[in-house]
């Protein structure tokens, strides 16, 4: 049985890998020294599981890698402004970034955001959350375009994504697995 959706952009080949536990990240280099980056993951639990621990804001630093800090600013219906630190890089070559950004919520489908300030001259993207048609499973994708403000060769900024996004995807599905079996959590 096919779990693609109708309004599915996902390639079945890459459906058929999340379904057996896989992480797919990708990424492209575009001009300019911009990065074109994304990452996907399928997670047994329903949208609004996985949305509820991605929307947690205030609570990120405590359960997501990589976030250092994370807290909402400014708060206007489904639009938040959040301010986040975050860690990065190779071996013991971290650097901590810092960024606002405003982020629009459309529940449990999509969680558009946009850098406005902060160490990124450009840091946008989307999370989606697409219900599997067969078991109330989500497949959860994430999708920038990046280009630090700071000097970060294209290739380092590629390798760093395919290091941690991975490590970040498994802690959300993990999460929101584990929060399906507890809702109290």
């Amino acid at each position: 049985m096919s779990e693609a959706a109708p309004n599915s952009s996902m390639p079945e080949n890459d459906r058929q890998k999340l379904l057996k536990g896989e992480a797919i990240i990708k990424t492209l280099f575009l001009d300019d020294g911009i990065i074109d980056t994304s990452g996907s993951i399928y997670v047994a639990a329903s949208p609004e599981t996985v949305w509820s621990v991605l929307t947690d804001y205030n609570h990120l630093s405590e359960n997501i890698p990589k976030v250092v800090e994370s807290k909402v600013i400014e708060e206007k219906g489904d639009e938040k402004i959040l301010e986040q630190i975050g860690k990065s890089g190779i071996l013991f070559f971290e650097k901590s970034v810092h960024i606002v950004l405003r982020v629009r919520e459309i529940f449990p489908r999509s969680l558009s955001f946009n850098s406005i300030e902060g160490d990124f001259t450009i840091y946008r993207g989307q999370w989606k959350f697409e219900p599997s048609n067969s078991d109330g499973g989500t497949f959860l994708s994430w999708k920038a375009l990046l280009k630090p403000a700071f000097f970060a060769p294209p290739l380092l900024v590629s390798f760093v994504q395919h290091q941690d996004l991975p490590t970040i995807l498994e802690t959300i599905k993990k999460l929101a697995e584990t929060k399906k079996h507890n809702p109290g959590i």
